[in-house]
Formats: structure tokens, C-alpha cells, sequence
């Protein structure tokens, strides 16, 4: 009984530290982005080397084990990592945070589109079906957004297009290296790290970072941004390896209201009845397809046979600087 009281305890511990990091980090990033002018690409970078080091320390106390595989592996999809995460960030950066959020929830139509023309999978009726609601949801939020622009729209767009491809690359990835999330991550987390390196010079000068601020605020805010997602990818491990999928896509919906709520009230971003009303049809469609996904497809199988969102979450698992609701 004692044994069970604790695993509950544990177990509501994680989805509620997961659920504030989760919300934490999209706000503190729109933050630094909106009032530190902090480059894109370079705290992107910092993120990917905290996340690294974390990797390294979860594994010197057992957290889990490196499994050795060949570089050239890794490279497509350390590439994929690294516009998944900038160009998401980007998103952030020039949308309100609520557009962000709407907009990411576009990954779900993108991922089944891809596995239909290209892995040549089927779909029930009713999960597409699902879709409409979703799609309506998100055009309805982006055309009644006061804020809305061009740069911000072709960013997030951009952001969902490789986040569905470096998805579903990832999960092939994992069934054909039987790795875990963390195992993958231990390797794109330096690679991508690497290759921003080489590309921050031509797009960020130095003189950009030199030239900012910094003061002991600044500092806290970047370092702490950089701690948050690095608990964000480490509770999200533990809630996907402990929980159902569909615990994961509840407490998903929760961490999305509350990070759009979190925009309108912090940074005072204007909010049209209409955009509520996307976003409710955004919900309920995510959870339409949640529930369909559930009860009545079959479990996937083959090596591309893969499965839907929730599970490809899980083998994603880490969305460094950003977090998927």
C-alpha cells in the first residue's frame, strides 16, 4: 500500500514539475527573445551544450546507458534536430506565444500526411476526419491574431514541416538502432550543437551577443532557460516511461491552455474571441484524435509502420527549447 501511495506521489510529482518547466521555458524563452534581444541561433546553441552535459551527468549516475553507434547515423538526423528546434524557436520568437502554440499543434496532420505519401500508410476515415477541426483551429487563430505577419507565419509553417519530418526520422531511427530517446539525444545534442556552431558567425556576428547587456539578470534568465529545458527533456523521459500515452495527451492539453493563458496575461498579447474559439476547436480535435488513436487503431508494426503523435513524442522526446502540448 505504502509502495503504491509513493509511486502515485512520484508519478503526480513529474507531470506537475513536467507541466510548469514545460510552460516555464516557452515563456521564459519569449522572454529573453522580446526584451534581452538574445540571438535565436546562439541560445539555441548554449541549450544544445546544457543538454549535453546533463546527458552526460543522468549517465554517470545510471540514468541510462550510451549505446555506441556509427556518426554517419546520426548526421541526417542531428541536421533535422537542428532546424526542428531553431525554426520552432523562431516561431516563438515572432508570433504571440498563443500562434506558437496553435501552430505546433499542425505537427499531427503534417506527420500523417508524410507516412501517407511517402510510407505508404493508411488511415481510418474518423482519424482523418480528426484533422478537420485541428486545420480549421489553427487558421481560425492565426487569421484573427492581431499580430499576425508574414516572417512569423513562414517560420512556424517551416517549424512544423521538419519537426514532422525529424519525427518520423526519428522514430525509424530508433526501431532500426534500438535506442531510447536519451540515447539518441546523447549524440544529435553535440552533433546539432556542432553545426550551429559552424553557422551562427554567417547569421548572428559575434558583435550581436557582444553587444548585449549583460547584466546578472540577463545572465540568470539565459542560464535559466537552459536549466529548464534540459527538465523539461528529463521529466518528459520519465512521464512517457512511467504513464500512458494517454496521461502524456491530457496533461498535454493542460500545459497548452496554460501556456497560451500564460501569453495573453504576461505579455499583454491581444486576444479576439474567434482565436478562443480556434483554439477550442484545436483541443477538441487533438483529443478526438487521441481518443480514435486509442480505442480503435491497431498497435503499429514493421519497420515503417510508425506510430502517431503520442508515440512519436516519445521517441522525439526531447524538444529542447521548446515543448510540444
Amino acid at each position: 500500500m505504502e509502495n503504491t501511495e509513493k509511486g502515485t506521489f512520484i508519478t503526480l510529482f513529474y507531470l506537475v514539475f513536467n507541466t510548469i518547466s514545460s510552460i516555464v521555458i516557452v515563456l521564459l524563452n519569449k522572454w529573453v527573445y522580446k526584451y534581452v534581444g538574445f540571438p535565436n541561433l546562439t541560445l539555441t546553441f548554449l541549450h544544445f551544450i546544457v543538454t549535453f552535459c546533463g546527458l552526460v551527468l543522468c549517465q554517470k549516475c545510471n540514468v541510462f546507458t550510451v549505446k555506441s553507434v556509427p556518426l554517419k547515423d546520426m548526421i541526417p538526423l542531428a541536421f533535422a534536430f537542428c532546424g526542428f528546434v531553431v525554426f520552432t524557436n523562431l516561431s516563438l520568437q515572432n508570433n504571440t506565444v498563443g500562434t506558437y502554440q496553435v501552430a505546433k499543434v499542425m505537427t499531427t496532420p503534417c506527420i500523417i500526411v508524410i507516412q501517407i505519401f511517402f510510407y505508404n500508410k493508411d488511415f481510418p476515415l474518423r482519424v482523418k476526419l480528426t484533422l478537420i477541426p485541428i486545420t480549421l483551429g489553427v487558421f481560425m487563430n492565426f487569421y484573427y491574431d492581431i499580430q499576425f505577419n508574414i516572417l512569423g507565419t513562414i517560420y512556424a509553417t517551416l517549424g512544423v514541416i521538419v519537426t514532422s519530418l525529424y519525427q518520423v526520422l526519428v522514430s525509424q531511427k530508433q526501431h532500426e538502432l534500438q535506442m531510447n530517446a536519451m540515447q539518441l539525444l546523447y549524440y544529435q545534442a553535440p552533433l546539432s550543437a556542432l553545426i550551429l556552431l559552424m553557422i551562427i558567425p554567417v547569421f548572428e556576428p559575434i558583435s550581436t551577443t557582444i553587444t548585449i547587456h549583460w547584466t546578472a539578470e540577463v545572465v540568470g534568465l539565459v542560464a535559466s532557460s537552459c536549466i529548464t529545458a534540459f527538465f523539461v527533456n528529463l521529466s518528459i523521459y520519465w512521464i512517457i516511461g512511467n504513464t500512458s500515452p494517454l496521461t502524456y495527451n491530457m496533461v498535454g492539453h493542460i500545459k497548452f491552455c496554460l501556456t497560451v493563458l500564460g501569453g495573453v496575461l504576461l505579455f499583454k498579447e491581444p486576444f479576439h474571441v474567434n482565436q478562443g474559439v480556434g483554439i477550442i476547436l484545436t483541443v477538441f480535435g487533438v483529443t478526438a484524435y487521441a481518443h480514435v488513436k486509442r480505442f480503435l487503431l491497431p498497435p503499429s508494426s514493421g519497420p515503417h509502420q510508425f506510430k502517431l503523435l503520442s508515440d512519436l513524442r516519445s521517441t522525439a522526446g526531447c524538444c529542447l527549447s521548446t515543448s510540444f502540448p
